[in-house]
């Protein structure tokens, strides 16, 4: 199913019946800050599977992060966070980075790295902070399959490619090509892992 949704005023509606289909153990393909992502309920275990399968990895090796709505939303998924680290991701989110963070006992075992971490995001986008909203908790997030070419920009081409192997495909009109920065802030200083659409400058000492 493509279904459409208003970037800035998404439908209540549509909203809804995308909540129930995760809700249900479904798997969406959904607009961020940065690119479309592959999305399912971070407690729907058969779900991460799925995305696991479409994504053709292990789930203890698959790059997944959590969509959160907020600071405090994040802050449920992660170990307590130090005042320094949490005025930089304040600094930093709503926005598209990706934080490495200690993974605390709310994470489903499945999506738990080696290291007992995991990557969290508050993206800048309306349709996407509004699921996690209304599904109370967060949204899994992972790349597309594949190499990220210009067809992952377009909703209805992404439908035409993946809407046999997900649920709902959400049209949010066209999205980026430039994931999102992942910064690793499990050790004393945060490192840049990836460069992405965020900006980010090692502040000097």
């Amino acid at each position: 199913m493509l279904l459409h949704l208003h970037p800035d005023n998404p439908q209540p509606r549509n909203i809804k019946t995308i909540v129930e289909c995760l809700l249900d153990g479904g798997v969406i393909i959904y607009p961020t800050d940065t690119i479309y992502g592959l999305g399912c309920d971070i407690f729907q275990h058969k779900a991460v599977e799925r995305i696991c399968q479409i994504k053709q990895v292990n789930p203890a090796k698959a790059q997944l992060s959590f969509i959160c709505y907020d600071l405090s939303d994040l802050s449920n998924y992660t170990k307590s966070i130090s005042t320094p680290l949490y005025r930089m991701l304040k600094t930093y989110l709503p926005g598209p980075y990706t934080f490495i963070l200690p993974a605390s006992k709310q994470v489903p075992r499945i999506l738990k790295s080696r290291k007992d971490t995991i990557g969290l995001r508050v993206p800048d986008n309306t349709i996407a902070r509004s699921l996690v909203k209304e599904l109370g908790h967060p949204i899994l997030s992972s790349s597309l399959p594949g190499e990220m070419v210009e067809e992952y920009t377009d909703p209805d081409m992404i439908h035409d490619k993946f809407g046999h192997v997900v649920d709902i495909v959400v049209d949010g009109g066209i999205g980026g090509i430039v994931p999102s920065t992942v910064i690793d802030c499990t050790g004393d200083e945060p490192q840049l892992i990836r460069k992405g659409l965020g900006e980010w400058e090692v502040e000097a000492d």
